[in-house]
């Protein structure tokens, strides 16, 4: 398999899987509206990014990592694109999750995308960095604002999450312990992969970070739909009253 089929495969899985989810996700009320366009864009601003890459536009060649084997490289800074505009939105969908009946404190979840910025703008950063020191310097970074957002996301949503009832509280752990289990994985790809030691293959490397795109973003946007719709659910049959009613789908 080579990498273009993992890039084609890629936008494919995304596309479908947008649609999916926006066919799934109903819009009874504005919560559960939102909550179903956010996790809808997410694939399609990722099918936009996979679709860059396949067709030669989201990569450039670059020398390879100080500590990697080959000469060159080749570098798909559209997944950095894809990735600032996509991560923010999951922490949006998950905080709406942590703090179902009311947002209650905004200023969290601008903590939670701010640091989700830093760790995606130094993580490219790491990557277009061919000087050692420089190079992993960014990538502690990196990993210190990943280490702000697992903070936001186990400490401060937990906190607001503490006061909804039982069904929402499962939920959101389920979906932070899902969502935060996968992006645990990236570091570790980006850290030997082709950008950094060079451990795995240019092949091999792209074929994880498509899978864990997509079960990031397709399986993990059914999933938190699913969710949403129990929950939206459940508020109509105690409260009927409790959020104007709009059609189905």
């Amino acid at each position: 398999m080579t990498p273009q089929f993992w890039l084609w495969l890629g936008f494919a899985g995304m596309a479908a899987g947008a649609a999916v989810i926006l066919f799934m996700a109903k819009r009874r009320t504005p919560a559960e509206e939102a909550d179903g366009i956010i996790h809808g864009i997410v694939p399609i601003i990722a099918a936009c990014s996979y679709f860059a890459m396949a067709t030669g536009q989201g990569s450039l060649v670059l020398p390879a990592g100080p500590d990697a084997a080959e000469a060159a490289r080749q570098f798909y800074f559209a997944r950095y694109i894809d990735w600032t505009f996509t991560t923010p939105l999951l922490l949006l969908g998950l905080s709406r999750t942590a703090m179902h009946s009311g947002m209650r404190r905004p200023a969290v979840v601008w903590g939670l995308i701010g640091s989700d910025l830093i760790m995606i703008v130094t993580a490219l950063a790491f990557g277009l960095s061919n000087v050692a020191a420089v190079k992993w310097t960014w990538f502690a970074i990196s990993c210190g604002a990943f280490v702000a957002v697992f903070y936001g996301i186990f400490v401060q949503l937990r906190e607001e999450n503490a006061s909804e009832r039982a069904d929402v509280r499962k939920a959101f752990l389920r979906n932070a312990v899902f969502l935060t289990g996968v992006w645990c994985a990236y570091p570790v790809v980006l850290l030997i992969g082709q950008d950094g030691l060079g451990f795995l293959s240019p092949t091999l490397a792209l074929a994880v970070i498509a899978i864990l795109d997509l079960t990031a973003k397709v399986v993990y946007g059914i999933m938190a739909t699913l969710e949403t719709t129990r929950a939206v659910d459940r508020d109509l049959m105690e409260s009927p009253k409790a959020a104007p009613l709009r059609r189905a789908a």
